[in-house]
């Protein structure tokens, strides 16, 4: 199967499992307890920032792979997972001031959770502004696979910030903690968005390894397996 073929079945069974899910979390549970209907948010905002830090996290191995290797794969799979982690980071900034206005009746506070991840969105965001500046290839490729790791040191800050600070956010919730029939709709919808983001994933490395090609900074990247090959057939 080719990658565009790749992309499109796991963007669209992503989507269904979204569909599924946010379609339970809605009208098959209850309302959460202490937020009321409102709580009923945590089933787009829980998996949106899960993969968000999963793909700051891949974008962290990949920068480690390019520094170790200096092969320009890990270094275009680190430009995707950032971009890919940027989008979903900005979505969790948007979903959080709806979730906290009618629960705490203000858009942004400077809570623990909030402001780290803050400082990770600007800190990514730098790191693709570097990318755009530094115009010789080798040297982008190591300052910026530098920049990424050090900028990577802050997603687990935000994740352990309700248990290291007081916190307007609930304490880290163990899967044993929540309701079934609250957590089978969120785990749907985490395994959807996961999806999505792979798709995601995938599309943006696509551009990324064209755009290199074209550049003519060497004169071919490792072929992917045949069954994830770039181009289609002729």
């Amino acid at each position: 199967m080719k990658l565009t073929h790749w992309i499109l079945a796991l963007g669209a069974t992503g989507l269904l499992a979204l569909g599924v899910g946010h379609g339970f979390g809605l009208v098959a549970t209850p309302a959460e307890a202490s937020m009321g209907e409102t709580g009923r948010i945590l089933y787009l905002h829980v998996p949106t920032a899960w993969v968000a830090m999963l793909a700051f996290t891949v974008a962290f191995l990949a920068a480690i792979g390019s520094l170790w290797s200096g092969k320009a794969t890990w270094d275009l799979s680190m430009e995707s997972g950032i971009e890919v982690g940027m989008v979903f980071s900005v979505l969790i900034c948007i979903q959080g001031p709806i979730w906290a206005y009618p629960t705490q009746n203000y858009w942004w506070t400077w809570d623990p959770r909030l402001t780290t991840t803050a400082i990770m969105v600007v800190a990514f965001t730098g790191v693709l502004v570097m990318r755009r500046l530094i115009h010789q290839y080798e040297r982008r490729m190591a300052a910026t696979a530098v920049a990424t790791i050090v900028s990577w040191v802050n997603v687990p800050v935000v994740y352990f910030s309700v248990e290291w600070w007081d916190s307007v956010h609930q304490d880290l919730s163990q899967v044993s903690s929540v309701d079934r029939v609250m957590l089978i709709p969120l785990l749907v919808s985490l395994a959807g968005t996961s999806l999505l983001g792979t798709a995601f994933f995938l599309a943006r490395y696509r551009v990324a390894r064209a755009r290199y090609l074209a550049e003519e900074v060497a004169p071919e990247l490792p072929e992917l397996p045949e069954q994830l090959e770039l181009e289609d057939s002729p």
